[in-house]
């Protein structure tokens, strides 16, 4: 059975990641909500709605030409709890027209990755409690409990100086956006 996916976020590759994300804030009222550095290169993650701390990410290097890394970073589909991740990586491993399977704790969201036939690169994933700066990077074992996964993603964000509760977050970001939404609609 396919778990619920709801389509939440898309990646891109940019050249010149100062100026997109200044062309999606200021033309598309997107907020940046993090930046950083994964993987060798810039990543900036944008948002307009207060329940998203991404509905765009954007991350440098792209290159010229056409093919994987061209232009489309990744697709993100939201599931409403762990199991639905379990469930799509069984789904995932169990394919021979699938690769690069990876199972990641960002601290505010538990995700598998993986490439579709054509080298897209796919993320399922669901929220944890919590908000913390993002880039962030640990494994993930989707063989333990969910009383385990979500113990060992606090352990791992205690003494984080950015982590928040997720009501927290999305509450002080909802204000953000309303704020930023009536400035750019003032006469």
């Amino acid at each position: 059975m396919i778990p619920d996916l709801k389509l939440r976020h898309m990646g891109m590759f940019v050249r010149d990641i100062e100026t997109m994300a200044a062309f999606y804030t200021d033309v598309l009222g997107f907020l940046i909500t993090d930046r950083g550095d994964v993987r060798g290169q810039k990543v900036v993650f944008l948002s307009r709605d207060a329940q998203s701390h991404h509905q765009l990410v954007m991350e440098s290097g792209r290159h010229p030409g056409d093919g994987p890394g061209y232009g489309l970073q990744q697709i993100s589909f939201w599931v409403p709890q762990l199991d639905g991740l379990r469930v799509m990586h069984q789904r995932v491993r169990a394919r021979n027209d699938t690769g690069l399977i990876q199972c990641v704790d960002h601290g505010n969201s538990w995700s598998l990755y993986f490439r579709d036939p054509e080298a897209n690169r796919i993320e399922v994933y669901t929220d944890t409690p919590w908000h913390i700066a993002q880039p962030y990077l640990e494994p993930l074992d989707l063989d333990l409990s969910d009383a385990e996964i979500t113990h060992r993603t606090e352990q791992h964000l205690a003494g984080n100086p950015t982590k928040q509760d997720r009501t927290d977050w999305v509450a002080a970001f909802g204000e953000q956006i309303r704020a930023s939404h009536a400035a750019h609609n003032r006469p």
